[in-house]
């Protein structure tokens, strides 16, 4: 009898477990649909004019229609077993010796890090570009721009959150909730308008004013603000900008519907490494034309000091040159 009685509380412990389970993964699943739709609403009634209003709703289904397949897709290839299976090895991490709560703190913080340098390194690399180009070639950034990603960077991605389990030795379930939290941080500061007290909130956080200039069409602007929740990484790396960019989204690509975003995704004829842009005849746009092809040739040159002026100089001639040769 007393042998039953242990199985019966056994049994009722193991479905009180998977029931905490199923409440923390759907009430995450909650706070993100509910973060989205809130802000969806206030940017649909916030649109100014009939054109605005058109283009962003033409973004929402694009982007939510890529969410879609994407969670299709991932589902399908069960990518997030991958996470369950670097379980085994969190003894040999770095905070596995460390209680839950010091794993929550130090996890999250090293986490943001790590989405800092991972999103770096998809603008640093063109092999990571092809991909991450399609985020960036959204003409209205919204809300739903967050979800604006090829399947193909999710998959690597998953890959780089496996390999920082690894590191950090701590559970999934803490990466999880790491990973909801940043979400809705990164919901926020795709927001297509101004929040009141962002020049405080700056200090810390990436706010929508910071990372409106990550998807300027100008590189020299969109190489920055790489952060998802502190903008304490941008600051210490030297790549915060803060400027109002004259336009959004990536030159020479027009407003792509689901199915040309995925295979814009796989197309390597559209590079960062471009500093033309398809105003350049525009007489208003020939300074920051300049800016970015000076940012070029200090690029090649690794940024040495002191040829500031010399740069400029070049850069100026160069668009004077491709103004002559177009006319």
């Amino acid at each position: 009898m007393l042998n039953n009685l242990m199985s019966q509380i056994t049994s009722v412990l193991m479905l009180h477990q998977q029931w905490l389970k199923f409440v923390e993964g759907n009430l995450i699943t909650t706070v993100i649909i509910l973060s989205l739709v809130t802000l969806m609403a206030i940017e649909i009634t916030l649109a100014k004019c009939n054109q605005s209003r058109i283009i962003l709703i033409q973004s929402y289904l694009t982007n939510l229609a890529t969410f879609v397949f994407n969670n299709s897709i991932l589902s399908i290839l069960s990518i997030s077993s991958l996470l369950l299976f670097t379980e085994k090895y969190r003894p040999i991490g770095l905070l596995n010796d460390y209680n839950q709560m010091v794993q929550i703190l130090f996890s999250f913080v090293l986490f943001d890090l790590t989405l800092y340098l991972w999103h770096k390194a998809n603008h640093d690399f063109d092999c990571l570009w092809m991909f991450h180009k399609v985020h960036h070639s959204d003409k209205s950034m919204n809300v739903s721009t967050a979800f604006r990603v090829h399947f193909i960077e999710i998959i690597l991605g998953t890959l780089v959150k496996a390999l920082f389990i690894v590191v950090s030795g701590v559970e999934v379930s803490i990466i999880a909730l790491c990973e909801a939290v940043s979400t809705v941080f990164i919901l926020f500061h795709h927001f297509n308008t101004s929040v009141k007290g962002e020049k405080w909130l700056k200090w810390i956080f990436i706010v929508p004013s910071l990372h409106r200039v990550h998807h300027s069409s100008l590189r020299i602007e969109h190489d920055s603000n790489y952060g998802a929740v502190f903008s304490l990484w941008d600051r210490l790396f030297q790549t915060l900008t803060e400027s109002k960019p004259a336009k959004i989204g990536l030159t020479k690509v027009e407003t792509l519907n689901f199915y040309e975003l995925l295979k814009f995704g796989l197309l390597t004829d559209v590079s960062p490494q471009a500093p033309i842009s398809d105003n350049i005849l525009n007489p208003e746009n020939s300074n920051a034309m300049i800016a970015e092809a000076a940012y070029y040739i200090a690029e090649k040159r690794g940024f040495v000091s002191g040829y500031e002026s010399m740069d400029w100089l070049q850069a100026e001639q160069q668009i004077k040159a491709f103004n002559c040769f177009a006319h």
